[in-house]
């Protein structure tokens, strides 16, 4: 599938985006290098204000494994 013939308002990075916007999402995990790039140039392009992060799943296994600040949660 060749990209470059895409129409600038139908571009398949702005498209799959879109959808990630609308779910309200603030994090929006990708699994491969060309998917970030994708990704985060039509999260850029399309957020607004929206504070949108785009991550690896790695970086957010990482984040999540990290110790919190304020401890456990107190049952």
């Amino acid at each position: 599938m060749s990209f470059v013939d895409e129409s600038p308002d139908k571009r398949v990075n702005q498209e799959r985006a879109r959808e990630a916007l609308q779910t309200g999402a603030e994090v929006v995990a990708v699994g491969c290098p060309f998917c970030m790039t994708m990704m985060e140039d039509g999260i850029n392009a399309l957020k607004g204000e929206r504070d949108v992060r785009v991550m690896d799943v790695s970086e957010l296994l990482w984040e999540s494994a990290k110790p919190r600040v304020d401890g456990p949660a107190q049952s």
